[in-house]
């Protein structure tokens, strides 16, 4: 049974920072890229990151220079440091699991929910 649990959400501040973490279990980890996709009030999910089993990540425009992604293998377990925090950070942030490497291409689009193993979310509140 695949599991994702994320942790390290919370209610902070404009310029702040946060760590997400999101541990994993019942999947040969090192053969998936993670990606972190997260959904506001309101609007749909969105690609927000992407962590090659290599650790090389790739990120949306609106994040980059600002978030990092980072994973452990040995220890199932993938991160997103989040610096320089912004109102519109505000969401809910999923960490999920892609076999094919589809995230790569920093898309995310609501018919490829299907396609990945999803955490339950943790929230993130960013207030001005």
């Amino acid at each position: 049974q695949v599991q994702l649990v994320e942790s390290g959400g919370g209610l902070v501040q404009t310029g702040d920072s946060l760590r997400l973490s999101c541990a994993t279990s019942g999947l040969v980890f090192n053969t998936y890229t993670m990606g972190w996709i997260r959904q506001a009030p309101g609007k749909e999910r969105e690609f927000v990151a992407a962590v090659s089993w290599s650790g090389t990540s790739t990120y949306a425009d609106s994040v980059k220079g600002r978030f990092t992604g980072s994973r452990e293998n040995a220890k199932n377990e993938v991160y997103l440091q989040m610096n320089s925090l912004k109102p519109e950070d505000t969401a809910i942030y999923y960490c999920a699991a892609d076999p094919t490497g589809r995230l790569w291409s920093r898309l995310y689009r609501q018919s490829d929910y299907d396609r990945y193993y999803w955490g339950q979310g943790t929230q993130v509140t960013v207030s001005s």
